[in-house]
């Protein structure tokens, strides 16, 4: 075996952190996922440095904060002269694959104008980015990723039962389920033709071309369980949407959300109200005060069936590895990019809110066997931006000077020794005249606080403060009030002294999302 450990590095799309049952899930089954966690170390204050795809899969893939490298909000291109972790490790002797969702690039972007949209449209599976084989895959049929030329070739009647194309002029709400609940649309295509089990089967392909003495980076990318909600209509009686209860944080009576959106900045009662729109996250027709208490479940169902799938999918690549040999020798983590509402605050999708329902990940690291340590759990506060760090520790590598994370702790007592004290987390965009600028910090003594800077909607002076251990679902902003006046001065003090200083000069947007 080689020297260096192997690396799979498996993500999905827009998966809360209590999507698993080993993070308190009880309504998918997540056995795999679930077993990474009990052998290894589970995460449970991991956040994003941003709550969207592009931005936050930016900071993965050079172990930096937003400000730094740059990709500010979705539609801003990463640059291809970008060092990544991928060409880190390739440097270093490993062999590195993605294959799923890349999106460093607008994906409603022009093929002309973007490698990634034109990668399988030339026929061409790389090396881009570091990676020696991309083979990309999306949610919609864009006509980009080599999953829709796949489809288109091989299997064009089955590609038109999807989800309608979205397009630049507004995303469409269209339901196809029971409740007519926007975007849900069960797919009448066999299980074996959807991208989950696609995304799999392309990364076993590329496992079965590996020699035992060359380490390997593997990024395995799920696109789901991002909207649309379109499994396959197979699959669908996994788990009956009227039998799902409601999220804890959603309320049948309208007033009582209103109520409790007035408490927090005027964004967040202007998207429940249709009367705000301040992000390109969520369909512009969508107004979340329309969806019903049945729209919600139906939505959570075809959530939770899809991150079964991502689940099976996962343990068929598992399942290889320990049928190789080779789980003896490789190390497992395991997040996503970023959150989904699910209909907490009566909201869906996401945006410029910084709560745990976007922010909080499923995150785990499951070392090869010999360095296993089970059934560890840490609390103290991690983030995307330390992965690339813990790449260059599994690998035995240095870490390249340009990262600005450290390598994950293997448990709280080591995160004490690393000085984990907090976790950044900031957001800004720009969508017409509106503009949104938001930088918060988690601490390891529970309390987040985000601050949001001056735009076309505040003044600069206005923000949100949780103690999360007292209220763990931030329905309390106690944002200026008097008794908590020191706490929320020492957070500001972070956030004033700790986020990077910004990419100068700042990328340009180059396309929506």
């Amino acid at each position: 075996m080689p020297t260096k450990r192997n690396i799979l590095f498996i993500t999905t799309d827009q998966m809360r952190f209590d999507a698993l049952g080993c993070n308190g899930g009880k309504f998918a089954k997540t056995p795999h996922i679930d077993e990474l966690a009990s052998k290894g170390i589970n995460y449970h204050r991991a956040h994003n440095q941003h709550v969207v795809c592009m931005p936050a899969r930016a900071t993965i893939m050079t172990g930096q904060h937003v400000s730094s490298h740059g990709v500010w909000m979705n539609g801003v291109s990463m640059p291809e002269n970008t060092p990544t972790i991928a060409h880190w490790l390739k440097d270093h002797g490993y062999n590195t694959a993605l294959l799923g969702k890349a999106h460093f690039e607008p994906w409603l972007g022009r093929p002309k104008d973007f490698f990634e949209n034109r990668m399988a449209l030339e026929n061409n599976n790389g090396p881009h980015r570091g990676f020696d084989r991309m083979e990309l895959a999306n949610h919609f049929f864009e006509g980009h990723s080599h999953y829709d030329r796949w489809m288109e070739s091989e299997h064009k009647l089955e590609k038109s039962k999807f989800y309608p194309m979205v397009t630049e002029k507004g995303q469409n709400t269209m339901g196809a389920g029971d409740t007519q609940a926007p975007q849900v649309w069960p797919t009448d295509v066999p299980r074996a033709l959807y991208h989950t089990d696609w995304v799999a089967d392309r990364t076993l392909n590329w496992l079965e071309e590996q020699q035992e003495d060359t380490p390997w980076f593997c990024w395995m990318s799920f696109p789901d369980p991002h909207h649309p909600w379109d499994p396959p209509a197979s699959e669908i009686s996994r788990i009956n949407w009227r039998d799902l209860p409601l999220p804890s944080l959603y309320s049948e009576n309208r007033e009582e959300i209103r109520t409790l959106l007035s408490t927090k900045p005027k964004h967040w009662l202007g998207y429940y109200e249709g009367s705000l729109w301040t992000n390109l996250e969520s369909p512009r027709e969508f107004i979340p005060q329309e969806m019903t208490a049945d729209q919600v479940r139906e939505i959570n169902a075809m959530t939770h069936i899809e991150n079964e799938l991502i689940d099976e999918a996962c343990g068929q690549v598992i399942d290889w590895l320990r049928e190789k040999g080779w789980d003896k020798n490789t190390d497992i983590i395991f997040t996503t990019d970023h959150g989904e509402f699910q209909g907490d605050f009566g909201l869906l999708f996401k945006g410029p809110y910084h709560v745990d329902a976007l922010m909080r990940l499923p995150f785990i690291w499951s070392p090869a066997e010999h360095n296993n340590t089970p059934g560890e759990t840490v609390t103290l506060p991690v983030g995307h931006v330390d992965l690339a760090s813990t790449f260059c520790d599994i690998a035995g590598i240095p870490e390249p000077d340009w990262t600005e994370g450290k390598p994950l702790p293997r448990s709280d007592a080591h995160a004490e020794d690393q000085g984990r004290e907090f976790v950044l987390t900031e957001w800004d965009s720009e969508h017409g005249p509106i503009d949104m600028h938001l930088k918060s910090v988690y601490h390891k003594s529970g309390w987040l606080c985000t601050s949001y800077g001056k735009s076309a909607v505040y003044d600069g002076d206005e923000g949100e403060l949780y103690n999360m251990k007292d209220d763990p679902e931030q329905r309390v902003n106690l944002w200026n009030t008097p008794a908590h006046s020191t706490i929320q001065q020492f957070l500001l003090e972070i956030i004033a002294t700790q986020f990077p200083a910004p990419r100068n000069p700042r990328l340009e947007r180059l396309a929506p999302v």
